[in-house]
């Protein structure tokens, strides 16, 4: 596999992540990070620095059975999800993280997501992101050798590694036809994961995951290193080791009053999938101009005055639009004609 293009500190930026177009690497870029300094000092040393800094906050963690090779998915017949969801607070996690340590078959452990703020106060003040503003508040993910599934997120991703090793393998959006996802209704974390394991595909089971293999970028990851991840970009992570600590940073760099194009798709889904072929093929066709501007700007030979809805709106513009779609959709969810 291809591994992912690496920036010195010195070319590092947003605009030049976003120039490339595909992930991007950089080398210790918060090789300076107090929680970096702990990690390498070792383990215990890494939780008594967090757990003298951590609030009682509840938090969500999941803990997998040794079985499943730390790999955090479904259960065989693909009906359940194969791991169990626990409660404690931080440092009583980290304990019991430190704890399975010591295992000869530790389960797998995850609590992820944990926003940054209420679980370690001070944190995002003693650990700068230089790349972006400091409105963008971190994340963190703390588990011991697991694995998450190729999934992707509707946001832009910037994912820093404080303790412990990561191993990311990033497919671009074109690759998902590659990729076997997963259930909408039943997903460990709110998005569909692939059902293919990166680590140990069945190629039997799921061939065209070769192809996404071809096009699959990788980047070995330590304390210090910094990984661009660009929107819905799928990404499997594998942790490395008994502790691992990542910090991620998530923003969408769209207009916010425009809606969600997830829920645009679900009902797209309900709408258009199961038309008639010659139906689905003149959508395509609207969709592909409308939409994605396939030839341009649609209402280009329009006044300005005529344009309505295909010209650039703005937020009045919008809500009215949304508005509009509410009133169409009515309460049974009945087809309606343009602005009916």
């Amino acid at each position: 596999m291809k591994q992912v293009r690496t920036l010195h500190k010195s070319d590092a930026s947003l605009a030049a992540f976003r120039a490339a177009g595909e992930p991007v690497l950089v080398r210790g870029l918060v090789a300076d990070w107090p929680v970096v300094g702990a990690a390498l000092a070792g383990p215990q040393e890494l939780v008594a620095r967090l757990i003298a800094n951590a609030a009682d906050t509840p938090l969500s963690y999941a803990a997998g059975d040794p079985e499943y090779l730390g790999r955090f998915h479904y259960t065989a017949d693909g009906r359940h999800l194969n791991f169990t969801r626990h409660e404690a607070s931080l440092p009583q996690f980290l304990q019991v993280l430190l704890d399975e340590a010591e295992a000869d078959r530790p389960r797998a452990l995850a609590a992820q997501g944990l926003p940054v703020h209420l679980c370690i106060p001070g944190f995002a003040q003693a650990h700068a992101m230089p790349l972006l503003p400091p409105a963008i508040m971190p994340r963190m993910w703390i588990c011991n050798r697991a694995e998450v599934a190729a999934h992707n997120d509707e946001l832009e991703n910037i994912a820093c590694v404080a303790a412990g090793r990561r191993r990311f393998t990033l497919f671009p959006p074109e690759a998902i036809g590659d990729l076997y996802m997963g259930p909408f209704e039943l997903t460990p974390g709110g998005t569909p994961i692939s059902m293919v394991h990166v680590s140990a595909p069945d190629l039997t089971r799921y061939p065209r995951y070769a192809n996404a293999a071809k096009v699959a970028q990788v980047a070995e990851m330590e304390p210090g290193d910094v990984l661009y991840i660009p929107y819905q970009w799928y990404h499997h992570v594998a942790a490395l080791d008994p502790v691992n600590i990542l910090v991620n940073y998530w923003w969408d760099a769209a207009r916010q009053d425009l809606g969600s194009p997830w829920d645009a798709m679900l009902h797209c889904v309900i709408a258009l999938r199961e038309l008639p072929p010659d139906q689905r093929r003149a959508w395509k066709a609207m969709f592909d101009h409308y939409v994605f501007l396939s030839n341009d700007d649609p209402g280009e030979h329009l006044a300005p005055e005529m344009r309505g809805i295909l010209a650039r709106s703005d937020p009045a513009a919008t809500a009215r639009l949304k508005q509009d779609l509410i009133n169409n959709l009515g309460e049974d969810g009945s087809k309606s004609g343009p602005f009916a």
